[in-house]
C-alpha cells in the first residue's frame, strides 16, 4: 500500500509544473531575437507573395468574361486551385504539406520549412485581393486604354494596376498581417519567431510573463504594420491629400 502511495505522489510531481519560469531580466534575450527571426520569416514570405500574387491575380481577372485575355475554362480552373489553398486554415494547410516542404526544404522544421505553408496560404490570399480590387477599376480606362493603341500588358500596369494601387496596398497591408498571425501558429512546428517562444516558454512552462511579452510583442507590432499600411494607402490615392482650409481674408469693419 505504501508503495503504491509512493508511485502514485511521484507522479503528481511529476505532473506538477515546476518554477523554471525565465528571469524578467532575461526576457528581452529570449523576446527580441525571436522577433527578428519572425519579421525575417514573414519579410521572405511577402516578397514571394507580392511577386507571385500579383501577376496571378492579374490573370485571373483578365481571363474572366469581358478581360483582357478572356478564358472562362482556365478561369475556372486557376480560380478552382486557388479557392482551394485560400479555404483551408493554415493549421490544417501546415499539416498536409508536410511531404511537400520536406521535399523542398529537405526538412519540416525551422524557418525554411514555415516559409512552404506561409507562401502557399499568402498566395492564394493576396491573389483574391489583387482580383478583387482590379474589379473596382473602371472599364472605361480599359476601353480608353485600348483606344490609345496600348497592349495588354500595357493596359494591366498603366491602367488597371495603377488605377487599383491603393486598394491592392490596402490588401497588402491586411496579408502581412495575416502572415504574422500565420508564423505565429508556425511556431507549433518549431518554426521559431515568437510563436514558437509564446508555445515554449509561454505555455508548456506555464511562464505567464513570457506570455505576456510576446502578446505585447505581437500586437506592437500588427498595429505598426496597420499604420504604416494606412500611410502608404494615403500616400497612393491620388486625391487623399486633405485641403487645407483657407484662411479667411480680415473683412475691414464698417465704421
Amino acid at each position: 500500500m505504501s508503495a503504491a502511495l509512493s508511485v502514485l505522489a511521484t507522479g503528481i510531481r511529476t505532473a506538477l509544473p515546476t518554477n523554471n519560469n525565465v528571469p524578467i531580466a532575461e526576457i528581452p534575450a529570449l523576446v527580441f531575437p525571436a522577433l527578428i527571426d519572425t519579421l525575417i520569416m514573414v519579410g521572405i514570405v511577402m516578397v514571394i507573395v507580392v511577386l507571385v500574387g500579383v501577376p496571378l491575380g492579374a490573370l485571373v481577372h483578365n481571363l474572366a468574361r469581358g478581360g483582357l485575355f478572356e478564358n472562362p475554362a482556365l478561369h475556372q480552373s486557376i480560380s478552382w486551385i486557388v479557392s482551394i489553398g485560400r479555404s483551408l486554415p493554415f493549421l490544417i494547410l501546415m499539416a498536409s504539406i508536410v511531404p511537400f516542404t520536406r521535399f523542398i526544404t529537405g526538412t519540416n522544421i525551422g524557418i525554411a520549412a514555415a516559409v512552404v505553408p506561409m507562401v502557399i496560404a499568402g498566395i492564394a490570399f493576396f491573389t483574391r485581393i489583387v482580383e478583387n480590387s482590379l474589379r473596382g477599376v473602371s472599364p472605361t480606362l480599359v476601353r480608353v486604354a485600348r483606344a490609345s493603341g496600348a497592349s495588354p500588358l500595357q493596359i494591366v500596369r498603366t491602367a488597371q494596376l495603377s488605377e487599383a494601387l491603393p486598394a491592392i496596398i490596402g490588401g497588402l497591408t491586411i496579408n502581412t498581417i495575416a502572415m504574422i498571425e500565420y508564423s505565429a501558429i508556425a511556431g507549433t512546428i518549431g518554426a521559431g519567431g515568437i510563436g514558437y517562444v509564446a508555445v515554449t516558454y509561454g505555455y508548456q512552462r506555464f511562464d505567464n510573463t513570457v506570455m505576456l511579452a510576446t502578446i505585447i510583442i505581437l500586437v506592437a507590432t500588427v498595429a505598426t504594420v496597420q499604420l504604416l499600411g494606412d500611410r502608404l494607402v494615403r500616400l497612393a490615392t491620388p486625391h487623399a491629400r486633405e485641403r487645407q482650409p483657407r484662411r479667411a481674408k480680415s473683412m475691414p469693419v464698417p465704421g
